[in-house]
């Protein structure tokens, strides 16, 4: 026996979860088919931080995950295992943020000048090095065969990732599941806002379709750049619910979202394209809002299909003060979505039972 099947054979999946590791697996990074790695990032968040933290807070809430999946039984034996958080990066979050915030306050009151521009342009290098950093981390996972789930941060966290995948798929489309349309082109005057990755991501002729689900605030700028880029189709959170009280079921319109997908799918996961009630600690809550079991039938119904989901992020999630009730809901979607991350390549056969 290896030693991945020894530790298979020794772990109980019932009993109490082991300290530290994500979900309580015993898994070694080699041993892993789905590696999460964390990006505790949170530089450009323009309302409420915590962000950061969110990494570290859905490990620690992962170890209340029960493993059985209904639909993936036996799926923990693929393997997951989650990075450790770079504590520079954390350091350079942090140094940068504050940065970021005298730096809006001038821009608030209109009182920028030559020393706000440099504080601007030393923020924005940082954000930069942040995505080289990414792009560069994922590319040895995926160099290794290894499926890759990204935990931020804010939703500026996965460019690096975007453009890493584009390199080996050549093309590919992504699912947005979001509140906002992220599509602000250097937002409050930072290139790679949390409020502009999807403006980035889309100057990529890699992305062959951006399609969103769930939004519900945006301004007039998103809205004429999705009329003038076909590649954007937007499923807005108002549209959905009135033709869900019209009598439209949730699976006639998850049909119609995923014709619009090409083969090959990325899922960009925004906590707040929940109900907020599930994430009320996120950086930017708004009111309306997606289940978690609907956007998980949703992507059910993309594998179901044929597609083939290549990666995907979770971010802004934020512990917040009191609890830990974001940190609990998020890690129990990551778990579903690892799994279903393995089960569309194929990894979940490799230790079926």
């Amino acid at each position: 026996m290896t030693s991945k099947e020894q530790k298979i054979a020794g772990f109980d999946p019932n009993g109490l979860a082991a300290p530290g590791a994500v979900f309580g697996l015993p898994f070694l990074p080699s041993e892993a088919e789905v590696v999460l790695f964390p990006v505790p990032w949170e530089v450009t968040v323009s309302y409420a931080a915590g962000t950061a933290l969110g990494p570290e807070a859905i490990r620690e809430a992962s170890g209340q995950v029960d493993l059985y999946d209904p639909r993936l039984v036996d799926a923990w034996k693929m393997g997951i295992w989650m990075a450790p958080s770079d504590v520079s990066l954390v350091e350079k979050s942090e140094k940068n943020r504050k940065r970021a915030v005298d730096y809006l306050e001038a821009f608030t009151v209109g009182s920028l000048g030559e020393k706000s521009e440099r504080v601007l342009e030393k923020i924005n290098s940082a954000c930069a090095e942040m995505v080289d950093w990414v792009e560069d981390s994922v590319e040895f996972y995926l160099s290794n065969g290894q499926l890759v789930g990204l935990v931020g941060g804010d939703h500026s966290t996965p460019l690096g990732y975007l453009r890493a995948l584009g390199k080996i798929h050549g093309s590919f489309g992504i699912l947005q599941i979001d509140a906002h349309m992220d599509l602000r082109v250097a937002y409050e005057g930072f290139e790679f806002s949390h409020a502009s990755i999807m403006y980035n991501a889309l100057r990529s002729s890699a992305i062959e379709k951006l399609v969103q689900v769930g939004i519900r605030d945006y301004c007039q700028a998103e809205m004429d750049y999705v009329q003038t880029d076909p590649r954007v189709v937007t499923f807005f959170d108002r549209d959905m619910k009135r033709a869900h009280y019209e009598g439209v079921t949730w699976q006639q319109q998850v049909e119609k979202i995923v014709q619009c997908l090409p083969q090959k799918v990325y899922l960009s996961f925004d906590i707040d394209g929940l109900d907020p009630k599930l994430c009320p600690n996120t950086g930017t809550p708004v009111a309306g809002g997606l289940e978690s079991e609907q956007v998980l039938y949703l992507l059910e119904q993309v594998i179901d299909s044929g597609r083939t989901l290549i990666g995907f992020d979770l971010n802004e999630v934020a512990p917040g003060i009191e609890g830990d009730w974001d940190a609990n809901v998020a890690s129990r979607i990551l778990y579903r979505l690892c799994n279903l991350l393995g089960e569309s390549n194929g990894r979940h056969r490799t230790f079926a039972p």
